[in-house]
């Protein structure tokens, strides 16, 4: 049975253990994008977390790079769809141990270091809806702030975001189920059975 959950960020631990994958969640509170660089600079550069201009723990972190339009008063969300997580595979167990986050959002699931980081530290991954930027745009009601912007350029600087109601389901959780792991080995058995091909 596939469950509706309002989440309120920041998220506690106990929160992101009581979800489990299927359950879509709509979350309000406040949200950091962040795409190569920035995972890049976190790993590498290791600030600690009250060097960042806005704090991780408890929050979520979306793989989105967005397309923002400079206003009188800072800036508004025009886009906001999500880009490939698996990207950032490479950094994102360590920034998950380093920051405290709850979740991480993007599409198209993560690997295995990931998948251990989210069980070992309380995270979930979160995968968003593709294809509907302007619609999660409308979602985010408030620009609080943004860091590495003149260095890192609009689509790769971290944005700290307020959003209301955002959705996203959550497709691998704390207990090392993955709906990603799953549905690749189902399409491959209907690859096999529809090509008559062995497996070896």
């Amino acid at each position: 049975m596939v469950r509706t959950v309002a989440l309120n960020l920041p998220m506690s631990k106990a929160d992101a253990l009581s979800l489990r994958t299927g359950d879509i969640v709509t979350m309000t509170g406040s949200i950091v994008t962040a795409r190569d660089r920035v995972h890049k600079f976190l790993v590498e550069q290791k600030p600690l977390p009250d060097e960042l201009p806005f704090g991780l723990s408890g929050t979520v972190l979306y793989h989105c790079g967005p397309i923002m339009k400079k206003t009188e008063n800072g800036f508004s969300v025009v886009a906001a769809g999500p880009t490939t997580s698996q990207r950032v595979e490479m950094y994102e167990s360590d920034v998950i141990r380093q920051y405290g986050l709850r979740g991480i959002m993007g599409k198209g699931g993560m690997g295995e270091k990931t998948r251990q980081a989210l069980i070992d530290n309380g995270c979930v991954y979160l995968n968003a809806i593709g294809g509907a930027a302007v619609y999660l745009a409308d979602r985010i009601k408030n620009v609080l702030g943004v860091w590495k912007l003149e260095e890192f350029g609009t689509a790769e600087a971290m944005w700290h975001l307020e959003v209301v109601d955002f959705p996203a389901v959550v497709t691998m959780d704390c207990h090392g189920n993955d709906m990603h792991r799953v549905l690749e080995a189902e399409s491959y058995k209907k690859f096999l059975e529809l090509t008559g091909a062995q497996k070896h």
